[in-house]
């Protein structure tokens, strides 16, 4: 006890000194540790771990290649009708039908069946007589009229010596007795020329056309078409601009096109 006494101290420096080196020599281990450790995680994420692959399977590629190494015919004509050099079209009954003219289907399929036409009409429709005088009742019929109103059958009262035109006519001269005429004859203002009107026959002067026309491929019937009439087939809009003895003519509304469609009787 009393050599502890004298020498406590060196005792306690020594173990100072001991546990000093012990730390120093845990550091150094400590450290290379750590550094192994921090150059570990650095090879991880610039080197990772990469399982290696597997075989690829090729198998649909290799059947591909293979397939397209035989001669595949392809039947353009008969039983692929979609990449046939003709051009095919399902009509409004569901029945398709082929197109090798062009003219199955569009304007070109048009038929004109009928034209006819549309007259000036003048008649005796009827004589009176009074103190003044012989009267004469003009029927009067403008079928190529534009407005329906106007085709009816008109009357226009004139006297034998009535010189002042009316609207359609001025009286020339009558032959036979005043009050029971053989005919009448008087100058149309449209035209200048004169029309002689029989008792017992009419007069008429060919004014115009109508015609009947069918679009088979929608079966649709078009009846009595004039000029400036509209028509609507194979998803266009036409418009009649002319309609002659032997031909009618049709303008696409969106190209002002004109087609010309004959008529053979």
């Amino acid at each position: 006890m009393e050599l502890l006494k004298k020498h406590y101290e060196k005792i306690l420096l020594g173990v100072m000194l001991v546990g000093l080196i012990g730390v120093l020599v845990f550091m150094l281990f400590y450290v290379a540790a750590d550094k192994q450790a921090m150059e570990q995680r650095a090879q991880d994420v610039l080197y990772p771990q990469v399982k290696p692959l597997t075989n690829l399977d090729l198998t649909l590629q290799d059947t591909a290649m293979a397939r397209h190494q035989s001669t595949y015919v392809l039947d353009f004509e008969h039983t692929n009708k979609l990449f046939n050099p003709m051009q095919w079209q399902k009509g409004p009954d569901g029945q398709i039908f082929k197109i090798s003219t062009g003219r199955e289907i569009g304007v070109q399929a048009a038929t004109v069946t009928a034209i006819t036409p549309l007259y000036l009409v003048l008649s005796i429709d009827q004589v009176t007589t009074n103190e003044l005088g012989a009267r004469y009742t003009i029927g009067v019929e403008k079928q190529a009229a534009a407005a329906p109103a106007k085709r009816k059958k008109q009357s226009r009262f004139v006297s034998p010596d009535e010189k002042k035109p009316n609207d359609i006519f001025a009286v020339v001269g009558v032959k036979g007795p005043l009050d029971s005429p053989e005919s009448v004859t008087v100058k149309l203002l449209d035209s200048g020329e004169e029309a002689t009107i029989m008792r017992d026959k009419p007069w008429r002067r060919t004014d115009g056309y109508m015609a009947d026309f069918r679009y088979d491929p929608e079966k649709k019937v078009f009846k009595s078409r004039r000029v400036g009439d509209k028509v609507a087939f194979g998803g266009v809009d036409y418009a009649v601009v002319e309609v002659s003895q032997n031909e009618l003519i049709l303008s696409d509304e969106s190209n002002q096109k004109k087609n010309s469609l004959p008529f053979v009787p």
